[in-house]
């Protein structure tokens, strides 16, 4: 890096952004004018992946540079464990660090926030005495324990029971102002800062604050259109064209809010001179199915909506522009060590795992994507030492297949074993082609240069590009422990709470979680 290399980070995760509603992105509507003027002064990535569709996973693989079936942290074991992240190595290196969010997965009970110097959940409806209490001490014990790991999941999934009842123009979304004002106060009072921040607002249920609903979704009742992304999947509601509309003009209000906030603290770090000493990187951790081959929300696929998402990053060693090779959000880790001058590769306590800065991942480096003379690759090294792959794993999501499964009991519904919602799946991407290996249903594989909407299925056709990926997928996984190829039991059950005492299954009621 140069002497000349900014000494601050801003990381933001606007949560659950697809790529295609940002007018940077070529969006006719005008979702985002404040992240159209910062690309401007930025790199747009067109062919940014994410190593996963869903929140933790991604979040975990961006703070350790680990893909998931590394670093561990899915829904099956819903924490960070024996894992050293950024922030700690940063914090180490004498950085102030912080972490602002309203999403309930990046928590101290999940352990993404360790090693910032000051998190702020703000989710009120999790409080902090639930974060500290003697639930979130036992939460690795009762995910490790087979039978008491269903009683995990109900706590995990309070925050998207909450957010789906208590969520409006005054509710959880309009947090995202509060963790404007937190991070400004926090870089504010640094010398040298990574600050990392979260913004829920696009992530269902779509409740806007007026001025924007009035702009993207005039007339719309939000809480008259589908905001259970269950009831849909699970067939207990259809969701005709006209609510469709509706619901992606609430999401368009949502994510304007975020570029409203977000131009706001752009405009802060430019009248105190900051600007010039921040790197800044904007992103999205996955994106959104509106309906796309019938399916709403984040889970039980690895289409394009999901994993290719918006990234844009503000370097003076980058310049401005847009690229169209393929980056992955894993490589972001490497990009802010390397910002910031340090090595890491240094375990915060005694047996931790940590992974060190590995240039060839640095989206800063001359080096970039040279994967084939790494000295010991990862599994997507492995996997394309020409670095032109991306790779993308998916866990069978348990919080979300108990809200299906009782969505589909109540409506008279049985979902089939052998299905996508059951399904763990891989994929290796690379801009032209895609291939998917899923473990209960056929495989999926695409040419996304001539076929964008993922339309017709090309795995075991003979195309050579398909092949290409294939083999990709299957190098990748011989390095990451072997293909899944069998079957999770599909039982998810809650014969756990049997096992618990009084006093949890009492602090369970007040929950919301038992009768």
């Amino acid at each position: 890096m140069s002497d000349e290399s900014p000494a601050n980070v801003l990381f933001v995760v606007m949560d659950t952004v697809r790529k295609d509603h940002l007018t940077t992105y070529g969006y006719e509507r005008p979702t985002t004018p404040g992240l159209e003027s910062f690309s401007e002064e930025s790199t747009v990535f067109d062919q940014a992946v994410a190593p996963a569709p869903w929140t933790l996973p991604v979040h975990a693989s961006m703070f350790t540079g680990m893909y998931p079936s590394r670093h561990g942290a899915d829904q099956e074991t819903p924490y960070l464990d024996n894992v050293t992240t950024l922030a700690e190595t940063l914090s180490t290196a004498g950085y102030d660090t912080a972490c602002y969010s309203s999403n309930a997965w990046i928590t101290p009970y999940t352990h993404l926030t360790d090693g910032f110097d000051d998190q702020n959940n703000f989710f009120e409806v999790m409080p902090g005495e639930f974060l500290s209490g003697p639930l979130a001490k036992a939460w690795k014990t009762l995910n490790d324990n087979e039978r008491l790991r269903a009683v995990a999941d109900k706590l995990v999934s309070l925050g998207n029971t909450a957010h789906e009842y208590l969520a409006d123009g005054e509710g959880a979304d309009s947090k995202t102002p509060a963790v404007i004002d937190q991070t400004i106060e926090f870089i504010e009072e640094s010398d040298r800062s990574f600050a990392f921040i979260n913004l829920m607002d696009a992530h269902l249920p779509y409740h806007p604050p007026k001025e924007y609903k009035e702009q993207f979704a005039p007339g719309v009742d939000s809480t008259e259109v589908c905001q259970n992304s269950k009831e849909y999947n699970s067939g207990a509601r259809d969701i005709t064209d006209g609510e469709w509309e509706d619901i992606r003009g609430l999401y368009d209000a949502e994510i304007a809010h975020i570029d409203d906030q977000l131009t706001r603290l752009f405009d802060w770090l430019k009248e105190t001179d900051r600007w010039d000493d921040t790197m800044v990187v904007v992103c999205s951790d996955h994106g959104e199915l509106h309906g796309e081959h019938d399916i709403y929300g984040h889970e039980f696929c690895l289409y394009d909506p999901l994993i290719n998402v918006p990234l844009m990053v503000k370097h003076p060693e980058l310049g401005t522009g847009r690229r169209d090779d393929q980056v992955e959000l894993v490589d972001l880790y490497h990009t802010v060590l390397d910002a910031l001058d340090v090595e890491g590769g240094e375990p915060a306590s005694s047996g931790e795992d940590v992974v060190a800065l590995d240039r060839t991942r640095s989206l800063l480096s001359s080096s970039y994507r040279e994967f084939a003379d790494v000295d010991s690759p990862d599994p997507g090294q492995q996997g394309s030492p020409d670095g032109e792959y991306a790779f993308v794993e998916y866990s069978r999501p348990i919080v979300e297949l108990k809200q299906l499964e009782e969505k589909a009991k109540a409506a008279g519904i049985t979902l089939p074993e052998d299905s996508r919602f059951y399904s763990r799946m891989r994929a290796a991407r690379r801009p032209d082609a895609k291939y998917v290996r899923i473990d209960r249903i056929p495989n999926e594989a695409y040419r996304l240069d001539e076929d964008p909407g993922e339309v017709t299925n090309l795995a075991g056709k003979g195309d050579e590009k398909i092949e290409a990926a294939e083999q990709a997928l299957a190098r990748f996984e011989v390095a990451a422990g072997g293909a899944w190829t069998g079957a999770d039991d599909v039982e998810v059950t809650d014969d756990a709470l049997d096992d618990m005492d009084d006093t949890t299954q009492e602090r369970l009621r007040d929950l919301g979680y038992m009768e």
